[in-house]
């Protein structure tokens, strides 16, 4: 016999996983074609793992400054990133979520789309674009426009 208590946190278990699982970004569009992303911005209650910056943004991987500039823009957009797809399709080979997952490691370091899609994205939530618009940009491929070693 299963006591009130315990009946309580199975139930609270499940609720918590049914909701993790229906959010998970790779679902998020499966009769699409579009990369993962999250269609909110993140909640309070879960903390993510931080973009790099500061003291990380030095060594071999961070050669040139538009390289460190990415980065530091990026953290800057953290929830709009969260919420944009990237088009190198990094959510089938390395498993990303979003945009966001390309700096919280090195990752944005190596891929042009990726930083150029940070850039674009800082820039247009600068000229006052929310993330569905800033998302629909990226579906046209606006962000190739933007000249890294000018950053």
């Amino acid at each position: 016999m299963i006591n009130a208590a315990a009946t309580r946190r199975l139930v609270l278990g499940l609720l918590i996983s049914a909701v993790t699982a229906a959010s998970y970004a790779q679902w998020a569009n499966p009769a699409e074609d579009v990369p993962a992303y999250h269609a909110a911005a993140p909640l309070k209650l879960t903390p993510l793992p931080a973009i790099l910056t500061g003291a990380n943004l030095t060594g071999e991987n961070f050669r040139f400054p538009w390289q460190v500039h990415v980065y530091q823009q990026a953290a800057k957009v953290s929830s709009v990133i969260y919420q944009l797809p990237c088009n190198c399709r990094c959510d089938r080979s390395l498993g990303h979520t979003s945009l966001r997952s390309c700096f919280e490691g090195l990752h944005g370091t190596e891929c042009s789309t990726c930083a150029k899609e940070a850039l674009f994205a800082y820039q247009q939530t600068r000229m006052g674009k929310n993330p569905t618009q800033i998302r629909e940009a990226i579906a046209r491929h606006d962000y190739e426009a933007i000249d890294l070693e000018k950053q």
